[in-house]
């Protein structure tokens, strides 16, 4: 029987809208969208002069009313500049789900701020993602994920940032991304080996629904989670392409009948309608079920509030 990495608790992670901290009104806005994550940036899309003022619109935000039923990922500046510890301090305050840490190289990046949450006593279910987005960051996917294994950590996603990537190699934006697939699978690879999670680029042009469903196809056929998106326009087609189909939940339910079977008590490989299938499919097929309850539940407490 082949050997699955141990993996953290399901969640779901088709749709990872970012949001300026900077910008209130796209803050409250976050509370009618159906993404399942959301990514409060104080970082790229705030101006150095107005990152104090990004950081108390966050602060609002928080305190105003929670934010239900979504991931709520606060991105910070690099801890090397004058507004990364500030930013850390808020992280602490507010308390999100997770911190997401750009530009990150090498595992030591990873360790550095697990240490700092861990110094404050920072709950263990606030948890780090990692921004891959530089050529030293791609050529240590597989070191950092694996730093997400080590006891203590609070690692549980990479999210791969291409434009910058695309500015430091000098790979143009081209559809298809034929350039900067084996860069992408590099990662996909990593996070499968150690259980985590990956998150694809953004597609800049929110108006190109083509482009951007063929970009979602594609992402979702290399193994990425979910893709990190720049617009709410963009977060119905990556539920959908994300998403398990029902066709593969029906595949999924009866591996996990067939297993469930007394006849298949203690067998790793078991014969489920003309097919070998091993018990690691079983753990597979469990995930994508419990992915499928999720959006269901989801989809339930969204109809009610209407």
């Amino acid at each position: 029987m082949s050997r699955n990495p141990a993996t953290r608790s399901v969640r779901l992670r088709r749709s990872v809208l970012s949001v300026p901290a900077i910008n209130p009104r796209a803050l409250e806005k976050t509370h009618a969208v159906d993404c399942d994550a959301v990514i409060f940036d104080l970082e790229d899309s705030v101006a150095p002069e107005r990152k104090a003022e990004a950081r108390e619109n966050l602060r609002n935000f928080f305190s105003a009313r929670p934010l239900e039923g979504k991931e709520r990922i606060i991105r910070i500046n690099d801890l090397s500049t004058n507004f990364g510890l500030a930013d850390m301090e808020l992280v602490i305050a507010l308390n999100p789900d997770a911190v997401l840490l750009p530009k990150v190289d090498e595992p030591q990046d990873v360790m550095a701020v697990g240490d700092l949450l861990s110094e404050a006593d920072a709950p263990e279910d606030l948890r780090i993602w990692a921004m891959i987005e530089t050529p030293r960051g791609i050529l240590n996917a597989a070191v950092i994920a694996e730093a997400g294994r080590t006891p203590g950590s609070r690692l549980d996603c990479l999210v791969v940032g291409l434009n910058d990537l695309r500015k430091e190699t000098g790979v143009l934006p081209e559809p298809g991304r034929s350039y900067l697939v084996p860069w992408l699978m590099q990662v996909v690879l990593a996070v499968s080996a150690y259980g985590l999670d990956a998150i694809d680029s953004v597609f800049n042009d929110f108006r190109d629904e083509q482009g951007f469903d063929a970009e979602c196809l594609q992402g979702r056929a290399m193994g990425f989670a979910g893709k990190m998106l720049i617009h709410p326009a963009q977060i119905e087609p990556a539920n959908r392409h994300f998403g398990p189909d029902q066709a593969a939940i029906t595949e999924a339910e009866a591996i996990i009948s067939a297993f469930a079977d007394p006849a298949s008590d203690g067998l790793n490989v078991i014969n489920a309608g003309g097919r070998m299938v091993e018990r690691l499919h079983l753990v597979q097929a469990e995930s994508l079920v419990h992915k499928a309850c999720l959006i269901a539940a989801r989809q339930a407490a969204a109809r009610k509030t209407m």
